[in-house]
């Protein structure tokens, strides 16, 4: 991974974000807050890799800004040290029994600083490797239905703070079973494979996530995107399994491997639940097979709180 971590500073202390930002800014994407509220919702919004959390703070103070990340779906992974002056064991066990794993204490001292956010933003990324492992799909490399539930939830509630668009689509392999069938379970891998190669070269935006959603069906979530955008994609996808040219005799689709695909677009909404994308587009799949597979169909709903 090249990408640079990101580190979240908040101190209502402009002096004390200079200190901690000229110590880190050579190896670290750096954001900062001076106030509770703005660090809140400024995790929300950029997804700091760790986040460096002044106890004293006038009006919403270090701790209840812990209590509210770690009880937030969106950012509660997210490591927090704190820093103060206070030099009391009671301050450093009430950080820790909030969530916080490390203390640092004032004054400042850089070098401390940068050792420990190496340390804990090394094993963080130790732990968030194992952690894309266990969501992978091991046989086509995207991710897998674990996967699929943790990005939904994660951009429905995201997504809700603005209002924004979320598409999902839902694609299935026509007559899979009469493939395996015919031509044995090593071609059926092959082609499953080759599908979710297909599946990756439609989407060309960073944010869009493709996964196995099971057996023969894949799911791709699109975060701000309109359905025309999503109609679109699901149109190339479509395309490209055609594209693919894998004979499939025993199909009654076409002589070749085909994809039936749903499609589902809704503007998110606080409280709104994430298996709605999942049931809209599963009703559109249903309604592409209905109609004789090898197509796409889809539809833009609302969600309710």
């Amino acid at each position: 991974m090249n990408e640079r971590q990101s580190v979240l500073i908040v101190d209502d202390e402009v002096s004390n974000i200079e200190i901690l930002s000229a110590a880190l800014e050579d190896d670290y994407e750096i954001f900062f807050a001076t106030s509770g509220e703005e660090a809140v919702d400024l995790a929300r919004t950029n997804m700091p890799d760790l986040i460096l959390l002044d106890v004293l703070m006038p009006g919403t103070d270090g701790y209840v800004v812990c209590s509210t990340l770690k009880a937030d779906p969106l950012v509660g992974d997210v490591p927090i040290i704190f820093t103060t002056a206070l030099g009391d064991r009671d301050a450093e066990v009430r950080g820790l029994m909030l969530g916080a794993i490390d203390y640092i204490t004032k004054p400042i001292s850089p070098i401390a600083v940068r050792a420990r956010v190496r340390n804990h933003l090394d094993m963080k990324r130790m732990r968030d490797q194992l952690a894309e492992m266990a969501v992978t799909d091991a046989l086509t490399g995207l991710g897998n239905r674990r996967r699929l539930e943790r990005v939904l939830d994660q951009s429905a509630v995201r997504l809700a703070m603005n209002g924004a668009l979320l598409s999902l689509i839902i694609v299935d392999i026509d007559f899979f079973k009469r493939y395996n069938d015919a031509y044995g379970h090593t071609a059926g891998d092959r082609c499953l494979s080759m599908v979710a190669s297909a599946l990756k070269r439609a989407m060309q935006r960073t944010a869009d996530v493709a996964v196995r959603y099971g057996g023969e069906e894949f799911a791709c979530v699109l975060p701000e995107c309109s359905h025309a955008e999503a109609m679109e994609v699901a149109r190339q996808i479509h395309q490209r399994v055609q594209l693919l040219d894998i004979p499939h005799a025993a199909s009654e689709a076409a002589a070749f491997v085909t994809v039936s695909v749903g499609v589902a677009t809704a503007a998110c909404i606080p409280g709104g639940a994430p298996e709605a994308w999942v049931r809209a587009a599963d009703e559109q799949l249903y309604l592409a097979k209905s109609a004789g597979r090898n197509q796409v169909m889809g539809i833009e709903f609302s969600v309710q709180a």
